[in-house]
């Protein structure tokens, strides 16, 4: 059966994608931050897939190369770059740990961990990659600066190395969801903002089921929910500052 390896799957998307490819039978590598969330996931899966749990913190700057090293032997056929978080406030005034913590994992960490495992599955002529961004990085986001930035990075990188590799066997799926309801908003500090608050947010599970279907279909860019894929497209006509006045209202404090 397929190995998967899904970043950030202890909760949220990452861990309904989980339940989706064991459901199909594929191996699964899941990887988060806690041991104990991760324990609970595969007593949950166990019965239907064998897993493998790694817990650690992509972020840290060792963690890529010590997850990959870990993974020696292993033919990883499909990798899910999902984990990834956002800080809510001012830049100016963020702390410096939460702003270069963003970096490092949803752009280093993300490039690194494809970067690894890349070479292994043009040589087999197979494999599947999906990284995880979002629909913030459609627009640039004032309270949310670092984190809309490096969603733009995911879209771009995961476009242009689906072009280089689109005749090798290797698909590469950009995947990206609008505002869902996970822990993500809790730790960002966004769930008082106009974004949830107003327009409200797809469930997990209907975002992880349109991923999934987008990465076996091997689709370059992916958007969730037709409303989403509506507001991205305006991006591209609608004056820049317009843009980024609209996102900043978004991510404000509803009254």
């Amino acid at each position: 059966m397929p190995i998967v390896l899904i970043t950030g799957a202890s909760g949220g998307i990452g861990y309904e994608l989980a339940r989706l490819f064991a459901r199909d039978h594929h191996h699964l590598v899941l990887v988060a931050r806690s041991a104990d969330k991760l324990a609970q996931v595969a007593q949950e899966l166990e019965p239907t897939v064998s897993v493998k749990t790694i817990a650690l913190d992509l972020g840290q700057p060792l963690a890529p190369r010590f997850l990959f090293d870990q993974l020696q032997g292993t033919a990883v056929d499909i990798l899910i770059n999902n984990a990834g978080f956002g800080c809510y406030g001012d830049f100016a005034q963020m702390p410096q740990e939460e702003i270069i913590g963003q970096i490092n994992l949803n752009v280093t960490a993300l490039t690194e961990l494809t970067r690894l495992f890349v070479p292994a599955m043009i040589a087999r002529r197979s494999g599947r990659i999906m990284n995880v961004a979002s629909t913030a990085g459609f627009q640039p986001g004032p309270l949310m600066a670092v984190y809309y930035a490096t969603k733009a990075y995911v879209i771009s990188f995961s476009e242009a190395i689906a072009n280089e590799l689109q005749h090798s066997g290797v698909t590469v799926t950009c995947f990206c969801p609008g505002a869902t309801h996970t822990g993500f908003a809790k730790r960002a500090g966004t769930e008082q903002s106009r974004l949830f608050k107003q327009l409200g947010g797809m469930s997990a599970e209907k975002v992880a089921q349109q991923g999934y279907r987008a990465v076996m279909e091997g689709r370059t860019l992916a958007i969730s929910g037709v409303h989403n894929w509506l507001v991205a497209q305006s991006t591209r006509f609608a004056p820049r500052k317009m843009v980024t006045a609209v996102s900043r209202w978004v991510a404000e404090t509803s009254e």
